[in-house]
């Protein structure tokens, strides 16, 4: 059972769909090299070497304040908060703005049209913190050479859990039906755009 509680502040560490974009570069590297380029796509490549969250998850614990940490594979980011809010029986409010997509991430996502927040991302962990040392683990995460962001917060009502997009619209969240990564895979790049 997750011991995290409402109003405790959510951090996610490295960025979305970390493993996805490494998957991504190393199963369809020709066809996504001819449209971003050998040095966008050996950068993707290198994602592999993030995927263990032992590191975030030892200096996180040892910054004190935790209470939940959760590793979100398949499904995303999105599929992970809705495992850790449903283990907690709580709601959740999320910044899309605020959460850290990688510049190479985005690239791929964008070019095979899938939702870099349902991608599988093994290597990112979500961290749910009270609220006054969330800042504290932040800064012992970055001292640790870790990306991290604060992306949100838990609700006392589990039946408010919803994410403000970047253009302000307030959608639910649902649990992925399926991760981005399987439509990806099947998605054909036919040529290069000029």
């Amino acid at each position: 059972c997750s011991r995290a509680k409402p109003r405790g502040k959510i951090i996610l560490t490295k960025g979305a769909g970390i493993e996805g974009t490494a998957i991504l570069a190393i199963e369809k590297e020709k066809e996504i090299t001819k449209f971003l380029g050998k040095e966008t796509v050996e950068k993707a490549k290198a994602y592999i070497n993030l995927v263990s969250v032992v590191k975030d998850a030892l200096t996180a614990f040892n910054s004190g304040g935790v209470q939940a940490m959760h590793d979100p594979t398949e499904g995303g980011v999105l599929g992970g908060l809705c495992e850790l809010i449903e283990a907690a029986n709580l709601g959740v409010k999320i910044y899309e703005d605020k959460i850290l997509i990688n510049e190479e991430t985005i690239a791929i996502c964008n070019l095979l049209k899938i939702d870099p927040l349902k991608l599988i991302s093994s290597g990112s962990l979500l961290i749910v913190a009270d609220s006054n040392k969330a800042e504290n683990i932040i800064a012992k995460l970055k001292n640790a050479g870790i990306k991290a962001s604060i992306i949100g917060e838990t609700l006392p009502n589990p039946k408010e859990r919803y994410i403000i997009a970047k253009n302000g619209k307030i959608k639910k969240i649902f649990m992925p039906e399926t991760d981005e990564l399987w439509k990806a895979l099947r998605r054909k790049l036919l040529k290069k755009r000029l």
